[in-house]
């Protein structure tokens, strides 16, 4: 049986971030987006232990299908007998929103080493609340009025062996404090071991964790410091409800996690959150993000072109590509622990 003890993939992400994503085979159309592009995806291995990795289903966050990108690479270059394929079965998708991807390539290119803020803020281009691939999933296998893409995404999963055992879905945010982790509620009592370790792995890295307190709001639960509850669609609904906005309220459906759990099982879900700008410090009420953004917005105004100098305008940094990487993968690679802590307890293979 393989453990949390001896599993091969902890400290491996320089191996997996040197290999060029442009070299990786081709993967299979699983369907096609709005605008008819291809959604492609990835099954990799033939393990007994079912891993789902999504990105982009919000189109203004690259570094979550870069990272995926890499680690298809990754793991396509592997014999077939190594434990990553035997013991797993990698169910990927690097990028679930191929329109929102080319769109927003006005601000980002697959080698920046960090983001251009004004490019950012004068580009970026991301769907309203209600139309995004998050919160897009059919109600069950007969539901076809949604996105097309989330139609394909929901019929390649159900050809899968169920259950899944973790499915991390990865995330970004414009500006934060630091790196954000949100967990399964139900399973944090299981997750200090993942806590502990993605706690030092920001420190060790410099940075220090995002922390707000939204008492709920939209299913945000603060569970520890950097460590939150992820939303879900009842609570999506709920928050416009309570807004007077039944219209917006009524466009929320399943959300990657919700779908995945649908599918059987106790699945461990997670959503990493990495900001592309580092704000010098954040309050515990979620409205000061929103007050810099502003700040930000208005500073944007005043410029054009690249300026090498916004940093010291405004006071932010961006967060390099490749630390974003780092954690996000220290992030999936401690939920994989858990998982195979819980399997092992449970005395199943």
């Amino acid at each position: 049986m393989l453990d949390s003890t001896s599993a091969p993939f902890d400290t491996c992400i320089d191996d997996i971030l040197c290999r060029n994503p442009d070299d990786r085979k081709k993967g299979t159309v699983i369907g096609f987006s709005r605008d008819n592009r291809p959604v492609e995806a990835y099954c990799i291995g033939e393990g007994s232990h079912q891993i789902s990795l999504i990105g982009g289903c919000h189109a203004d966050e690259p570094v979550g299908p870069r990272l995926l990108k890499h680690l298809v690479t990754y793991l396509q270059s592997l014999s077939s007998d190594d434990p990553w394929l035997t013991h797993f079965t990698w169910w990927i998708i690097p990028h679930t929103n191929p329109d929102g991807e080319i769109k927003n390539k006005l601000w980002y290119t697959e080698t920046d080493e960090q983001y251009d803020c004004l490019n950012y803020f004068k580009h970026v281009i991301r769907e309203p609340p209600g139309d995004d691939i998050e919160f897009a999933f059919p109600n069950n296998s007969r539901d076809n009025d949604t996105r097309p893409e989330n139609i394909a995404i929901y019929n390649w999963w159900m050809s899968a062996p169920h259950p899944f055992h973790l499915h991390a879905s990865l995330h970004g945010m414009a500006i934060g404090a630091g790196p954000w982790f949100l967990v399964e509620k139900e399973w944090w009592p299981r997750c200090r071991r993942l806590q502990k370790i993605c706690t030092s792995r920001v420190a060790e890295l410099g940075y220090k964790l995002h922390d707000v307190q939204r008492h709920g709001e939209k299913g945000f639960f603060r569970l520890d410091k950097g460590f939150c509850s992820h939303p879900d669609s009842r609570a999506m609904r709920q928050y416009f409800i309570n807004q007077n906005d039944l219209e917006m309220a009524e466009k929320f459906r399943p959300g990657s996690m919700e779908t995945i759990r649908s599918f059987g099982g106790d699945p461990l879900t997670l959503v990493s959150e990495m900001p592309l700008f580092i704000i010098p410090s954040v309050s515990s009420d979620h409205t000061f993000i929103r007050e810099w953004k502003k700040k930000i917005h208005d500073w944007c105004k005043h410029k054009s072109g690249n300026s090498p100098d916004w940093a010291k305008d405004i006071s932010i940094t961006p967060m390099p590509i490749k630390d974003q990487m780092k954690l996000q993968w220290t992030f999936i690679t401690g939920g994989i622990n858990v998982i195979l802590d819980q399997i092992s307890e449970s005395g199943q293979e």
